[in-house]
């Protein structure tokens, strides 16, 4: 069910030929800023994969891919990407990669069951990246540290679109705050999971909550994560369980933080094997990515997903992710945004 979200006296800052150029503006100089910081070099993507070897992204485990047979080999199946998370992996060991330094890509996927509204499409467009780092790398710290990257990254690009276009102030503060989820969810026991991102986000402006997959006090998940990719039951000093996180801002247009980053520090053996083992997906390991992982023939590595449209909705002051990027909406949704300056590409 599409939900959507009506800001009062909304008006847009920039026209359509302003928003067009601010999209390229934002997309060009985010990711050279990103390769930059995280020292990244740009590699060509799939948009679909081979059914049955693991490599495509599960999210929650389910939301169904698009698939379709190839007449030219035999009819077998292939699924348009989720993600990249898994084949960003592979592809740092088939280029032979080293640690330090990494690739980053164009993603874009088709997700048919999305709640449609101002910040979710059907289309998903991201710059998903992976870096190899060392066994010492796999610590809080060091997530800590690529997320001020990505962040520093973030601020220069604010300033790059105020110097564009005068009439879009600042809003991001100068460092982002970091809490795990369990001290989340007792700092603000009443509320669920997106009340507490609401709350942390508005307070602080930009938030980065570490720990997202596994089981907080209260038997519940802030959120769900497949269980091959991230690592989110390896424990830190204090404690706490999980190694990836969500990079979230506030958005004074819709007055709601908004997620645009996901990512983590990825499953090594133990935690791979830990992992499925929880969620009864031990089966997995028979499927080409687990088999490589598990013969160490895949390196230890750290990435994320960075998402396109919603940062330059973001950045440009936008209401609907719809101003920024084309999809297919309901025609209700086109006819009410219509009506609140909100007009849908």
């Amino acid at each position: 069910m599409s939900y959507l979200i009506k800001p009062k006296g909304y008006k847009p800052l920039l026209d359509l030929k302003q928003t067009e150029l601010g999209i390229k503006q934002i997309k060009d100089f985010f990711q050279m800023n990103l390769s930059s910081e995280l020292r990244l070099r740009r590699v060509t993507a799939p948009l679909f994969v081979l059914k049955g070897m693991g490599i495509n992204d599960d999210l929650n485990g389910i939301e169904r891919p698009v698939a379709f047979p190839i007449k030219d080999m035999g009819e077998v199946s292939a699924e348009v990407v989720h993600s990249l998370a898994k084949w960003k992996r592979l592809t740092l060991a088939d280029y032979g990669i080293e640690p330090g330094y990494g690739i980053y890509t164009d993603m874009n996927a088709i997700r048919p069951d999305e709640e449609m509204g101002n910040l979710h499409s059907l289309y998903v467009d991201q710059w998903d990246w992976e870096r190899v780092i060392t066994t010492e790398d796999r610590n809080v710290e060091f997530l800590k540290e690529i997320v001020n990257r990505i962040y520093a990254a973030m601020i220069r690009t604010e300033y790059m679109v105020y110097e564009m276009y005068p009439q879009i102030k600042p809003w991001l503060p100068a460092k982002i705050h970091f809490i795990h989820s369990e001290e989340l969810l007792q700092l603000y026991p009443e509320l669920d999971p997106k009340g507490r991102e609401d709350a942390i986000a508005k307070k602080y402006g930009a938030v980065f909550i570490i720990g997202i997959g596994g089981k907080l006090s209260n038997g519940k998940k802030h959120d769900g994560r497949a269980p091959d990719y991230d690592d989110y039951t390896t424990l830190d000093s204090n404690g706490l369980a999980g190694l990836n996180g969500d990079l979230l801002v506030w958005d004074e247009v819709l007055q709601r933080s908004i997620e645009l980053s996901s990512m983590g520090i990825r499953v090594d053996k133990d935690a791979l094997l830990k992992q499925l083992k929880e969620k009864g997906e031990e089966a997995r390991l028979e499927l080409y990515f687990h088999k490589r992982l598990m013969n160490d023939s895949l390196p230890l590595s750290i990435g994320g997903g960075i998402g396109q449209s919603r940062l330059c909705l973001f950045y440009l002051r936008k209401a609907h992710i719809g101003e920024i990027q084309a999809s297919i909406w309901p025609d209700e949704m086109r006819k009410e945004c219509m009506e609140l300056n909100m007009p849908l590409i």
